[in-house]
């Protein structure tokens, strides 16, 4: 029987989990290349062999997804398959036509076959974009099972951007976890605050593997979801954030929607920094394609540790990377942050930007005056330091979770951003409540 020969098209998440959950000890297909794209520098590697299983004793190569062309013929490939997040239906569509043009089948996963299921409850947290608030969700998710004296583990959605041998199973116990795993600063956006609130956080490559070491010790996980993917595990109960800042994305963007359709609860994110108009609309495209979903408000509050230096001062604003690059948010907790608390002039970070930073602003023109944190290599760190203390400004007002002044030597002072979700009413604890004493043994 020939094998369909088949190349996966990723992002350093969802490729490698498709892989090993229906791929990787399947003798009916052959994964002949991965393709990389969306994060910086994560081609040009291989998913090893000791992650990559019998069939596959030298490891499979991971090209640039602008090869990808040339990799249909060359592997004579049957079936492409999209596994990355994140995308509007325009870019799926024409990331369709051009496999077919070459040569190949389209395909799309049904994320259901690729759900690990647990020994343990499993509360998933996922997102119809991007930085519409999963962490601040799981944050609040999380303290609220403590409260209720309820052991959980949070496992994070992928991100293993570095060496995949060592990073197949990763647990964050501590904030030293962070420098003996050498994360990027997009890890530690997303790792460094369940940390600092004492919780254990898994992530890594294999997420079999890493569930079953975090049912040792919790008896709860939380799937804390990454862009707007679909949880790698059967969740018991599905919480999917939605943003009105972003309205009708949750209806036109992969996977996004499928989250929207499949959540038990939909919690609709900043309704402090929306129109009315904005937040009706989300609520009735939810209620269209999912009327069966707990739909509960809540509020985005953000705070800065050091209020009484920023007004009056000129500020340039940091926000989180993924959320303003290809999350493509018009703005930021920082920018909430500096009209909030009175800064004055907002310097255009576009006007200090070097290196591989200044080619993420040719990356993503519609960025405006905000810096993204982007810091997915060491060189691009250097370069976020360099673009920080290039700045003609009196204060650096940093929305991204991780506390860079840990990672850069800034020449001047950095306030810290936080955002908390804040749901309005009593409806989503009670909600909560309800599932652990149904749920919880």
């Amino acid at each position: 029987m020939k094998k369909e020969r088949i190349i996966i098209m990723g992002a350093a998440g969802r490729d490698f989990h498709d892989f090993n959950v229906l791929f990787r000890d399947n003798p009916n297909y052959e994964v002949v290349a991965f393709t990389a794209t969306q994060i910086p520098f994560i081609s040009n590697r291989t998913y090893p062999k000791e992650l990559s299983g019998r069939f596959y004793p030298k490891g499979i190569k991971i090209y640039d997804e602008s090869e990808l062309p040339s990799l249909i013929k060359r592997f004579k490939a049957d079936t492409c398959i999209l596994a990355y997040s994140d995308l509007p239906y325009q870019t799926v569509m024409q990331k369709a036509s051009w496999v077919n043009a070459n040569g190949a089948n389209f395909e799309l996963v049904d994320p259901w076959r690729a759900m690990v299921r647990s020994r343990r409850p499993v509360i998933a947290v996922c997102a119809v974009r991007t930085g519409a608030g999963k962490s601040p969700t799981t944050r609040y998710v999380s303290k609220l099972l403590r409260k209720h004296g309820i052991s959980t583990a949070i496992i994070r959605h992928p991100m293993p951007y570095g060496n995949l041998k060592e990073q197949a199973v990763q647990r964050f116990a501590t904030l030293k976890d962070l420098v003996k795993y050498k994360t990027t600063v997009e890890e530690r956006e997303d790792y460094e605050p369940h940390i600092r609130n004492g919780f254990v956080v898994y992530s890594g490559v294999d997420y079999e593997r890493i569930l079953r070491r975090a049912e040792s010790e919790a008896r709860l996980v939380i799937w804390d979801g990454g862009n707007n993917d679909a949880p790698f595990f059967k969740p018991d109960l599905m919480i999917t954030v939605a943003d009105p800042l972003r309205a009708g994305n949750e209806i036109s963007y992969y996977p996004g929607e499928i989250c929207a359709r499949i959540a038990d609860v939909v919690l609709v994110n900043k309704v402090n920094s929306a129109s009315k108009a904005e937040i009706e609309t989300v609520t009735k495209n939810i209620a269209s394609i999912n009327p069966k979903a707990k739909v509960v408000l809540a509020d985005s509050v953000v705070g800065v540790d050091n209020p009484r230096i920023v007004k009056g001062s000129s500020v340039l604003l940091i926000e989180d990377g993924p959320t303003i690059t290809h999350g493509s948010m018009r703005f930021g907790a920082a920018t909430v942050a500096a009209k909030q608390f009175g800064a004055g002039k907002v310097v255009d970070a576009k006007d200090y930007a070097v290196g591989t930073i200044k080619d993420t602003f040719v990356k993503y023109p519609a960025l405006d005056k905000e810096l993204p944190a982007m810091g997915y290599s060491p060189k691009q760190v250097r370069d976020l330091e360099a673009t920080v203390n290039r700045a003609e400004c009196d204060v650096v007002l940093s929305a991204t979770p991780t506390d860079l002044r840990n990672i850069i030597n800034a020449n001047k002072p950095i306030v810290q951003v936080s955002y908390e979700i804040q749901p309005h009413g009593k409806e989503f604890d009670s909600l909560i409540e309800k599932f652990v004493k149904a749920r919880v043994k």
